[in-house]
């Protein structure tokens, strides 16, 4: 038992000095695998030249992480971070690193060249460049004014 008092139904360990989570609303949510790590945090933004995505994928390697483009323009990162292996003497404090898996999808504008896709991964984030086709602007020719 806790010396310190629950707080919005959560014990804390006076032995553990950073166990005082004061409040956590994910705390009695359902868990499952896929949604652990689900929420893999994803920018995406706009250049003249290309669509530039941005993954935080932490303590993955490149090939724990696809990159895929399916039908109909939507582009798709997933991957799956396993969990630590467990030895028998062990006596876990603590477990907040997320582990599963994870699939986000982006559907592509009309403007993007799938087969010009590139990716790389350096320091844990996974970076996809998707380029664009050039918008070609309408010519214009000037129109005598009669009169």
């Amino acid at each position: 038992m806790s010396i310190i008092p629950s707080v919005f139904g959560r014990r804390s360990n006076i032995l553990d000095p950073l166990s005082l989570d004061l409040w956590d609303p994910f705390h009695d949510w359902p868990s499952n695998e896929t949604s652990q790590f689900a929420a893999a945090k994803i920018d995406w933004k706009e250049t003249p030249e290309a669509h530039v995505f941005k993954a935080d994928v932490p303590g993955l390697k490149k090939e724990e992480v696809k990159v895929e483009v399916e039908e109909g323009n939507v582009l798709q990162i997933s991957g799956e971070r396993s969990r630590d292996k467990e030895e028998k003497n062990d006596t876990w404090h603590r477990v907040e690193r997320s582990s599963g898996k994870f699939l986000r999808r982006f559907r592509l504008p009309e403007n993007a060249k799938l087969d010009q896709i590139k990716a790389s991964m350096e320091n844990g984030v996974l970076t996809v460049s998707v380029p664009k086709e050039e918008v070609k602007k309408p010519d214009v020719k000037p129109i005598q004014i009669s009169g």
